[in-house]
């Protein structure tokens, strides 16, 4: 199949390299073309505008930063809607707010093609290894056209409504997941104290009712930062979560909520972690530099 993926980040490249695995025309596009050179080793082929990318293939995924990077890779002369698109089937997958998916749905509709929404929960690895959650939204016969290569990307995938749906439900998901940094970084500071070795402490907070999914596949990268061996890889930053969490408190107050209270505070710390220049470090060093805030 003619797959082409705009978004050459790090889910972008690694899905890119999933679709080649299994055999798919594989097309990218990135802001930054050495990124998406990078797959070219791989088989991909490199186009240098959105529009060259959507003309080369059936179907289109595109996983960008926020809404403001959809419409600069969707809109304009070169932007993804110039290219040969009727008839083509666009698949959404960045962390965005459902009212960005709907607006763009509307305008890739006007050009005679189809739009789902379809975020993804995991990081890299699971990307890699076919093991995504995937949350659709959007006609379930466009769905159709794109179980097949889904089903290459995706251990489990829900068709949750019409397009922003998947937005929706993915902005949720994330919650109690990126708060929980800040938590399990409150949880260690009072463990100080018994100076358990660090792996066994995270085994037992892993094996415990408050041990959510992320202590058994993480855990490990967390004991070993807690021994001053950060990751090698950042698999998802900590500005990442910054800018999901800001998004999730801008959509629940276009629901009337006054506040995400929780989440709110959790983001001013996180704030402070990014203003001390750690913004582009992987999330398991939330907890560290929170470690790192006792007074006496």
């Amino acid at each position: 199949m003619k797959v082409g993926v705009a978004g050459i980040g790090r889910m972008g490249a690694a899905i890119a390299e999933r679709l080649l695995e299994h055999g798919h025309e594989v097309t990218v596009w990135n802001r930054t073309r050495a990124k998406a050179e990078a797959l070219a080793v791989h088989g991909a082929k490199v186009v240098d505008t959105p529009a060259q990318l959507a003309s080369a293939a059936d179907i289109i995924l595109s996983i960008l930063t926020d809404a403001q990077a959809i419409a600069t890779a969707f809109d304009g002369p070169n932007g993804l809607l110039a290219g040969t698109i009727k008839g083509k089937l666009f698949v959404e997958m960045s962390t965005v707010r459902p009212e960005t998916e709907r607006a763009l749905a509307d305008r890739v509709r006007a050009q005679g093609a189809a739009l789902i929404d379809c975020p993804v929960g995991g990081t890299t690895g699971p990307a890699r290894d076919g093991k995504l959650l995937a949350f659709v939204g959007g006609d379930a016969a466009d769905l159709a056209r794109v179980l097949p290569v889904l089903e290459q990307l995706c251990r489990r995938i829900e068709h949750v409504g019409p397009v922003g749906a998947g937005a929706s439900l993915k902005l949720a998901i994330n919650l109690p997941l990126l708060v929980y940094w800040q938590a399990v970084g409150e949880a260690l500071a009072l463990c100080q104290p018994l100076d358990l070795e660090p792996a066994r402490l995270i085994s037992i907070f892993a094996d415990s009712s408050g041990g959510p999914n992320v202590l058994k596949t993480r855990g490990g990268m967390i004991a070993d930062a807690m021994q001053g061996k950060p990751p090698a890889n950042t698999t998802f930053d900590i500005d990442s979560i910054r800018k999901d969490m800001a998004t999730m408190i801008e959509e629940a107050r276009s629901l009337g909520y006054d506040e995400l209270p929780v989440t709110a505070r959790a983001l001013e710390c996180f704030d402070e972690v990014s203003r001390a220049g750690l913004g582009d470090g992987d999330a398991v060093m939330l907890p560290m530099t929170w470690l790192k805030q006792r007074t006496t």
